[in-house]
């Protein structure tokens, strides 16, 4: 991305160092991730205490951003990989900057819901958690959520789990514990509120299934150290279970939620 094309889609920068694990990888990421499902935005949009502005952080591709957009009058949408930000799409109600999360130059008290989707894990906690008590209004709220492994059929999602777990071992970012741990185990010093379960459905063929599984850092990391695809550890496995009479498969993600106000 350009000058001249940042400053045409409206994107405003402010690049460090930071650790990157996706911007190589920014295409494969935009086109095979699952859609979070709109009953999670209209939730979080009702506990919002106004609807003047959101906060979209780490929004990689601005797949949350453009969904906000639907709720909020404006949308700030933060990353630290000027490639990612370079594939969202442009929305009249958003502003995309590159930004660390902690600096994202906003006015204090502005914002009335921050959200994160997958990706928090990677912060500095204490300082996104102090920039993110400084913009929200009084009554404002933080949602961050992540997923791990779709659940498809017993026999594939052993072979899904043997490759993330097994084939994948060591290869994977220290951070990531929080996502298998299902952000459980995530610093999250606000006051947690309680929200329905939420799922996503997507409809995806075996070769979907090996392009998401090529988007995980851990693949990445693999294919980085060892100069070879772990992809092709599981693809005939995989293909084998699929089946050649199910050229589509349902798949279904639980999503882990962490939702807190701020007073």
């Amino acid at each position: 991305m350009t000058r001249n094309d940042a400053e045409g889609r409206g994107v405003r920068g402010n690049m460090r160092a930071f650790e990157d694990h996706f911007s190589r990888r920014a295409g494969t990421y935009l086109r095979h991730r699952p859609a979070y499902p709109e009953a999670l935005y209209s939730h979080l949009a009702s506990l919002a205490p106004h609807r003047r502005l959101a906060w979209d952080c780490g929004t990689g591709n601005g797949q949350a951003a453009v969904r906000l957009a639907e709720y909020f009058d404006r949308v700030i949408a933060t990353d630290a990989s000027a490639d990612q930000v370079a594939l969202a799409p442009f929305h009249r109600k958003i502003e995309y900057r590159v930004a660390r999360s902690e600096d994202a130059g906003l006015e204090s008290g502005s914002v009335a819901l921050v959200t994160v989707a997958v990706a928090v894990h990677w912060f500095d906690f204490d300082k996104f958690y102090a920039e993110v008590r400084r913009v929200l209004s009084p009554g404002g709220v933080i949602a961050v959520w992540c997923y791990s492994v779709p659940a498809i059929d017993p026999a594939i999602d052993g072979l899904l789990g043997w490759y993330l777990r097994d084939v994948l071992a060591g290869y994977w970012p220290d951070r990531f514990r929080y996502i298998r741990e299902q952000y459980r185990t995530l610093p999250f010093p606000f006051r947690e509120l309680t929200l329905p379960e939420f799922t996503m459905e997507t409809v995806w063929s075996a070769e979907d299934v090996l392009r998401f599984l090529k988007s995980r850092s851990g693949t990445a990391n693999y294919e980085k150290q060892r100069g070879e695809s772990p992809i092709e550890l599981i693809r005939p496995r995989l293909m084998e279970a699929w089946g050649k009479e199910k050229a589509e498969r349902l798949l279904r993600w639980n999503l882990f939620l962490r939702v807190g106000l701020v007073e």
